[in-house]
């Protein structure tokens, strides 16, 4: 029996499928590095510095990362 394609051949993901991924990607930047700044300023006793410098390098990181996986 024939295969329609060859082992090799991976589906292409749709738009919803690289639309989910940045979300992902985003969210989840945002929430752990967040999530660590948060612990910093408990750590240090700040003014929630530390947060809003995590959530701020989490959205890079997730944009890095959603760049890096998109580009050929």
């Amino acid at each position: 029996m024939a295969d329609k394609h060859p082992p090799d051949h991976k589906p292409q993901p749709d738009g919803s499928e690289m639309g989910w991924r940045a979300l992902g990607y985003l969210i989840s930047g945002i929430v752990f590095w967040g999530g660590l700044g948060f612990l910093v300023d408990l750590w240090l006793d700040l003014p929630r510095v530390g947060l809003l410098v995590g959530m701020l390098v989490g959205a890079g990181a997730g944009m890095y990362l959603l760049i890096k996986q998109m580009s050929p």
